[in-house]
């Protein structure tokens, strides 16, 4: 079960274009798993923005000087994420976690590639650590619009046996976009299975490839979250089940991870006529 906990803002560090918060949080990061988000109040008490801010859960350290805490990555995009980025040591933040599913661990020592598009790679970085320590090769592939838009690549290089790196400006790696270099880094790495997490346009791509090759791939998706919780209803999106029909599901509970096969990319962002419950 998720806590909530009053918080303390530990520390605050501009990463790139990105923000790295490390907040003291007792008791999330025992029960924390890569993939795991957290929903963190923002505005203050007496705010009128209501809704939680939904973010990836970076790093977590249990012990200490401080006792537990729990470190996530963000951009500034709207009022929401301004607030946080002002935000200072020893500042009170309410946050709920762990949240969600994580990724699924493989049980034997398998060939894993890494696809991260912009902070997406957060997540990723702890999974890396996580499949290393399971006895697992680990390719990693980067990709963002710009150099200051990577995240995580000095990190990356020393959890990883080979990385790549694009940015859609060329500023730095391979001028494109990840899905122009991960089929060389599949078939050179020989790869079992795939984890991305990054933009849908480009967990689609990575999915597409995967396909391709049969190769398993699990996606954490990028909805918007409203509530974390699996109350609100905004992150859904069509998702085929065992039984081979479709649901609309909530990212935030029965996901953010998923089956890369499993999700309808071409029908994301809308109800299929032919989901369960689909108004007629």
């Amino acid at each position: 079960m998720p806590l909530q906990v009053q918080g303390e803002v530990l520390s605050i560090r501009k990463v790139g274009a990105y923000q790295s918060m490390t907040v003291i949080a007792p008791g999330i990061p025992e029960l924390t798993r890569p993939g795991h988000f957290l929903a963190v109040q923002v505005g203050g008490p007496e705010s009128s923005m209501l809704l939680r801010r939904a973010f990836a859960i970076y790093d977590v350290k249990d012990r200490g000087v401080y006792g537990g805490t729990v470190e996530f990555v963000f951009a500034v995009h709207g009022k929401g994420t301004a607030w946080l980025a002002q935000r200072r040591p020893q500042d009170k933040l309410d946050v709920v976690g762990p949240l969600g599913k994580p990724f699924r661990l493989p049980t034997s020592a398998v060939n894993a590639t890494l696809v991260g598009g912009g902070y997406g790679s957060a997540p990723l970085l702890p999974l890396a650590t996580s499949l290393r320590e399971r006895g697992c090769r680990v390719d990693v592939v980067l990709g963002a619009g710009s150099a200051d838009r990577l995240f995580g690549q000095l990190e990356a290089k020393r959890i990883s046996d080979t990385i790549a790196v694009t940015t859609d400006d060329g500023s730095t790696g391979v001028r494109g976009r990840v899905s122009d270099v991960l089929p060389g880094v599949l078939d050179r790495a020989q790869t079992d299975v795939v984890y991305a997490c990054g933009p849908m346009a480009m967990l689609r791509a990575v999915a597409d490839q995967c396909a391709e090759r049969g190769i398993p791939c699990q996606v954490a998706v990028e909805e918007s979250m409203a509530c974390g919780i699996g109350v609100c209803m905004t992150c859904v999106l069509p998702v085929i089940g065992a039984d081979g029909l479709t649901r609309m599901v909530r990212s935030c509970v029965e996901g953010p991870v998923f089956l890369a096969d499993r999700v309808r990319w071409d029908d994301v962002g809308t109800v299929p006529a032919d989901a369960v419950g689909a108004p007629r």
